[in-house]
């Protein structure tokens, strides 16, 4: 059995803040000698305007292991946002990354091997939230970076669960819809 990892994909959604503090990370996972090593090195070469790829930092000189790419699910139109988003939760996802490698999630001796595309919602709200809560903001994203790794390193939900629950699970926002409130 090979102890590669080619290609893994996770998401998750942490809620719980204040409005527009939830997070929503989609990943994925793989070598960098392979088509997730591929995809990061095109991502970082092909900057779209509103739409920046940056790599997951601590500090502006203090990249992660695994290399981290952010990228925004949202154009980015203002200042303001693009300080939270590369500042706050830049910071978040490389921390949930590290705690990923520190959990075991990923495993320490495939940091250097590995790269994550991470895929970042930040709702646009928060540049009219004068009392943001940086905190909260932070402690959501890098909980779900954490949760969307694990997902992605463990392949859940199975396809079994999908199954089984297929006709118990209901979209959110499609229920909203029936209900006339969207």
């Amino acid at each position: 059995m090979s102890n590669r990892i080619v290609l893994r994909t996770g998401e998750a959604l942490v809620a719980g803040g204040p409005p527009g503090t939830a997070a929503e990370p989609e990943v994925v996972i793989g070598e960098l000698d392979g088509p997730v090593g591929t995809a990061l090195a095109t991502l970082v070469g092909d900057q779209v305007a509103g739409h920046t790829r940056v790599f997951a930092l601590l500090n502006t000189d203090i990249m992660v292991r695994p290399v981290t790419l952010c990228v925004s699910k949202v154009t980015v139109k203002t200042t303001r946002y693009t300080n939270i988003l590369m500042g706050t939760v830049q910071f978040a996802i490389a921390n949930g990354v590290l705690d990923a490698v520190r959990a075991g999630i990923i495993p320490k001796e495939k940091a250097n091997d590995l790269g994550i595309i991470c895929s970042v919602w930040l709702a646009p709200s928060v540049i009219e939230d004068d009392n943001l809560d940086h905190k909260i903001l932070f402690d959501l994203h890098r909980k779900g970076t954490t949760e969307a790794i694990r997902k992605a390193m463990t392949n859940e939900p199975s396809i079994d669960w999908l199954l089984e629950n297929q006709d118990k699970i209901m979209h959110k926002y499609h229920q909203l819809g029936l209900d006339g409130k969207l």
